[in-house]
């Protein structure tokens, strides 16, 4: 689950362009309101960054039980698909999932994320409910890192190796958040392994009724901006961003793509 962020569930039509420079942590001149298919093209390239593509580890036939597919929940119930997919083909012995409610779900679920995400695994995948534990409080990324491993220690669960499962446009971000906020030691036993993975689609096939594409591009420019802010604030571990990440970044918010810049 990412930052709560401030939107009314629902259509969400194409931003208009700002009357005053573009709020965005960047030098220069702003740049030229792009057209469409600029806008598509440059969407396009800010999703391929956040989106990693790390290879998953080999499926273990024991599903050995110091392994765990981490779900980090949201709005978007494909990515509880992909973990419950990942648990039946032997990713991880357990199966964790971890969020409330947020601004973009409030309205469109009755219970917190992770309860909505687990009752897929559960009624869809028939997987049985001691594989699963669900942490329903977490309302940010670090979070759902933070209380998932609070939840891990009081059940005397440790774990050795992660599969976290995210929104493609969220695997950056998680990576670097769990880096940063894995709880670590100079005990090699509390040493883990872990990777990112998301529902498999590239951007053109990722917008739904449930994500839609103008809605997303917002959210994704303002993760784009956390991941370059949030390591000097203490909430994950810098990452590298492409110049042309950030000229696409910088021609969507000149488009109106503001709604979700962090404040």
């Amino acid at each position: 689950m990412g930052d709560q962020i401030t939107s009314t569930p629902g259509d969400h039509p194409a931003p208009t362009a700002p009357a005053t420079t573009p709020r965005f942590p960047g030098d220069g001149a702003v740049p030229p309101i792009p057209d469409t298919g600029t806008i598509d093209a440059d969407a396009a390239t800010i999703y391929n960054y956040h989106r990693m593509r790390m290879p998953l580890f080999p499926p273990s036939s024991s599903q050995h039980c110091a392994t765990a597919i981490f779900c980090l929940c949201s709005l978007d119930i494909r990515v509880a698909h992909r973990a419950a997919e990942l648990y039946l083909t032997g990713h991880g012995a357990y199966l964790i999932f971890s969020g409330n409610v947020g601004a973009l779900t409030a309205g469109r679920f009755t219970a917190p994320e992770a309860e909505v995400f687990a009752a897929v695994a559960r009624d869809v995948y028939e997987i049985p409910a001691h594989a699963i534990l669900v942490e329903p409080a977490a309302t940010n990324t670090g979070e759902n890192v933070r209380f998932t491993r609070a939840l891990l220690a009081s059940r005397g669960i440790f774990i050795k190796r992660f599969t976290l499962v995210q929104k493609p446009y969220m695997e950056r971000r998680t990576f670097a958040t769990f880096v940063k906020q894995w709880p670590s030691s100079s005990d090699s036993s509390d040493e883990v392994d872990f990777c990112v993975t998301s529902p498999q689609l590239e951007w053109d096939e990722y917008p739904d009724a449930e994500n839609p594409k103008e809605l997303v591009t917002s959210i994704m420019v303002g993760d784009l901006v956390r991941i370059r802010d949030y390591p000097a604030k203490g909430f994950q571990i810098p990452q590298e961003i492409p110049e042309e990440v950030w000229q696409a970044a910088e021609r969507l918010i000149a488009a109106g793509y503001t709604a979700h810049l962090p404040n």
